[in-house]
């Protein structure tokens, strides 16, 4: 059997980071977490990461990291390490992340983008194992996505490819946060949901949401379980939304799974079971009968685990960018 070094992976969200030694199992080890403090700008916030990422190795006591993978949420160039632009990180403008890491840890470095890292992770050690042709949506602030086909990772052309989030569901609908009008993303994404629940009930509708003080997407969910006629309705909107861009999706792709993780997922069944309906009555018929709809099996961890994954994919010399 070929074996596999540990490598650090680091994850840097717009609210917490995240650090461990991940394993050729798809094992974390020497877990870390902290908030981002974003504001304190990228210097401080690396400085701060790179430190999880030491005390994530010591913690680990595994022999030494082979590389350091990084996940992150783009526009990023992957190639070439830099964080561009990314909207979860104001003022985070041409970061060569890539080459501080190296610089840290004295071994090669490899940057994702977060979703196509998660989707990378789901695929070999979580819910896509075994599966050839796997799309994955992570459901969360926004709609993240990726896809990894024929068994390889897509990344498209400028190494940002998967933004499955920013499919069409409803022309000149609602502004989502790229700018267009009617994206997935300003339908199912948490923020969307809990901004169609406060406009409602800023318009005088009805709800047992008017007792809580700025409801979330959980409320909206579970007060759609318990019969709130209004928070019904938004959720119903939120599952058409979701079913409308996958089957788009499954008709494009013709995958084996269809795989959905983010926090929003937490409410399980009643999102996946409506979605799951409408792409096997909406599909073309053999994409519909090829599918499954499944939940993401890695949890918290699953970009720290991708990160890790694209880290072993360079140690392993497989070319990520090709």
């Amino acid at each position: 059997m070929e074996h596999v070094p540990p490598v650090l992976s680091l994850d840097i969200g717009g609210t917490k980071l995240a650090a461990g030694v991940v394993t050729g199992d798809g094992r974390i080890h020497g877990w870390q977490i902290a908030p981002t403090r974003r504001e304190e700008g990228p210097r401080p916030v690396l400085a701060r990461l790179f430190d999880l990422g030491r005390k994530a190795i010591a913690e680990a006591g595994l022999p030494e990291v082979a590389a350091v993978g990084i996940s992150c949420g783009g526009p990023l160039d992957a190639a070439a390490g830099v964080l561009e632009c990314p909207p979860h990180l104001p003022g985070w403008i041409d970061v060569p992340v890539g080459a501080m890491a190296s610089e840290a840890f004295g071994v090669p470095s490899a940057l994702e983008n977060d979703a196509t890292a998660a989707a990378l992770g789901e695929f070999r050690y979580g819910a896509g194992r075994g599966t050839s042709t796997m799309l994955y949506l992570t459901i969360s602030t926004g709609v993240g996505g990726g896809s990894v086909i024929g068994g390889r990772l897509h990344r498209g052309a400028a190494g940002n490819g998967g933004e499955l989030g920013h499919v069409m569901v409803r022309p000149g609908g609602r502004r989502c946060s790229c700018g267009r009008l009617g994206c997935l993303e300003a339908y199912a994404s948490g923020t969307a949901i809990a901004e169609r629940a406060r406009e409602a009930l800023a318009a005088g509708r009805a709800s047992s949401l008017a007792t809580i003080d700025q409801p979330t997407a959980e409320d909206v969910s579970r007060a759609a379980a318990d019969g709130d006629p209004l928070a019904g309705e938004i959720w119903d909107e939120t599952t058409w939304a979701l079913g409308s861009a996958i089957t788009d999706l499954v008709n494009a792709f013709e995958p084996e799974l269809v795989v959905l993780g983010g926090g929003v997922t937490r409410s399980g069944a009643r999102l996946v079971d409506p979605v799951a309906a409408a792409v096997a009555r909406d599909a073309m018929p053999p994409a519909a009968r090829s599918v499954r709809i499944e939940l993401a099996r890695l949890g918290a961890g699953v970009c720290v685990v991708g990160a890790g994954a694209v880290a072993h994919d360079l140690v392993a010399g497989r070319n990520i960018h090709a």
